[in-house]
């Protein structure tokens, strides 16, 4: 990204992503999300649409269905395709400090930000979830 330096404002690209195709017209949202220390964060989930994140302070511990859990740190940015895939974990990974991010949420109008996956589907589709570390 190049921009032209006309004020002393420095432009420093986080993470760069084509947007997945998403239904027109298209509901976004911002949300302020923070997660006390050692919490769970939310039961696995889907999302209508795309979210689009940046971790403000602490840690989390992320993972979504076909990929291994990580932990995103301060500073860095996430994505979520959204639509039929799970989102497993956003738990704080620290014990003693609160965590929080920012998410852009890409929604399809008329349905709700978020859907939780009751046990039968999480059943149905283990055999998607990235194996587990020891």
């Amino acid at each position: 990204m190049t921009v032209e330096n006309r004020s002393t404002s420095v432009l420093t690209p986080l993470w760069e992503r084509q947007l997945p195709t998403v239904a027109q017209p298209v509901d976004v949202m911002t949300l302020l999300v923070e997660i006390p220390p050692g919490g769970r964060g939310l039961p696995p989930h889907k999302h209508s649409g795309p979210v689009f994140g940046y971790m403000i302070e602490g840690e989390m511990l992320f993972e979504l269905e076909g990929e291994p859990e990580r932990v995103i740190k301060a500073g860095e940015a996430f994505f979520e395709p959204g639509g039929d895939v799970i989102h497993y974990q956003d738990a704080n990974n620290l014990p003693d400090t609160a965590s929080r991010f920012v998410v852009v949420m890409h929604m399809v109008p008329g349905q709700p930000m978020l859907t939780y996956v009751d046990d039968d589907e999480l059943q149905a589709r283990r055999d998607r979830r990235a194996p587990r570390p020891q």
